[in-house]
């Protein structure tokens, strides 16, 4: 009897287009792109549109949208931390 595995498919790799170098580069420019956007639609909205006087609504307005940046900052980071090679 061998101790050899049944037929397993090999994983195939296919080397991604940019390095991780690269990809990390592009993906810092597009992260301060992101944010300087983010940040200049978010107080044009907070100044053309009327936000309540209520303290505790205010809270909740700039608290969403402090926080909204993050999901597509994530699929950023997601994209530039990818590894080079396949992790055994």
């Amino acid at each position: 009897m061998s101790n050899t595995q049944p037929n397993q498919p090999k994983k195939t790799f296919q080397k991604p287009f940019f390095s991780i170098r690269v990809r990390k580069f592009i993906g810092l420019v597009l992260i301060l792109l992101l944010l300087f956007f983010y940040a200049l639609i978010v107080v044009r909205f907070a100044v053309s549109t009327s936000i309540p006087e209520s303290g505790l609504k205010q809270f909740f307005f700039y608290l969403v949208m402090g926080v909204a940046w993050i999901v597509p900052a994530g699929a950023i980071i997601y994209w530039m931390e990818r590894p080079d090679t396949p992790q055994n």
